[in-house]
């Protein structure tokens, strides 16, 4: 099956890098056009590097690459003029947008109770105010455009269950999946579908750091990728480490075409057996 998305234009967050690039691609290849933001510059409560000028520009090259057209640019999911100004450049310039993927995202830790205000702030600012902020700059385009659209917003197993050491993380996901059925329900007289993907741990930067690796395996002086891949198989059913970026990709472009027209209001996990382990 090809195709399952020609014609439809997708705004994507976090499009830079790792899961956002995934789904620019892989939209890209079934037949969708880009718009795609990241923020482009690092976060000082997050304890790795945040994507680059040149991340966006080989997101850019790769779709073109398949023959479709994609306007980038810098915007801040904590700044939702940016963010509407950059996704009515879009528009403007592609006609419509019918696919919304808010995945952009950072990761910090720290036990709940001694996380800092600025770390604490900046994770529900940007994992899930900024979801929020990202469905309410497309939402009044598709209303007007008035031929429905489906709007994926990025959550977590962590939007379903808890772990310990990322509070504020778990915290803001959970929150995702609220808003993701409140939305649902205020948007379905719309023929607007609101879901959520689910994943575990997904090899991209935000997951494959030291912090990442310490907190999974907190007895092991100087924890490596090798240590932390035996650690977080360990959580999963499936014999695997983690899951790998096209995997939430595939998901989000299912939510994305037709094939999924009556689904909505669900938390879709992409997590080998994380939630049933």
């Amino acid at each position: 099956m090809t195709g399952r998305v020609e014609g439809k234009v997708a705004f994507i967050t976090g499009a830079a890098r790792g899961q956002g690039r995934s789904h620019a691609i892989r939209l890209a290849q079934e037949g969708a056009d880009i718009i795609a933001v990241d923020a482009l510059k690092d976060i000082d409560t997050v304890p790795y590097h945040m994507a680059t000028e040149e991340d966006m520009q080989e997101t850019v090259r790769q779709v073109e690459a398949l023959g479709r057209r994609i306007i980038a640019s810098s915007a801040d999911v904590r700044d939702f003029d940016s963010l509407k100004m950059a996704l009515d450049a879009g528009v403007n310039e592609l006609g419509h947008v019918d696919i919304v993927s808010a995945n952009a995202g950072i990761l910090s830790f720290g036990a709940a109770h001694e996380l800092s205000e600025s770390t604490w702030g900046e994770m529900l600012d940007i994992n899930l105010t900024g979801v929020w902020r990202t469905a309410k700059a497309a939402i009044p385009h598709l209303i007007e455009q008035g031929t429905g659209g489906s709007i994926v917003l990025t959550s977590s197993v962590a939007g379903l269950r808890s772990y310990t050491g990322v509070g504020h993380y778990v915290s803001a996901k959970h929150g995702v999946v609220g808003l993701m059925k409140t939305l649902a329900q205020e948007l379905a007289e719309h023929h607007i579908r609101v879901n959520t993907v689910n994943p575990t741990q997904v090899d991209t930067p935000m997951v494959q750091n030291q912090g990442m690796y310490d907190l999974f395996s907190p007895d092991i002086e100087h924890p490596t990728k090798e240590d932390f891949a035996r650690a977080s198989g360990d959580t999963i059913l499936y014999p695997i480490p983690w899951v790998e970026s096209i995997d939430v990709s595939n998901a989000v472009l299912f939510l994305a075409s037709d094939e999924s027209r009556y689904i909505t209001g669900v938390a879709l996990p992409i997590d080998g057996g994380v939630l049933v382990k």
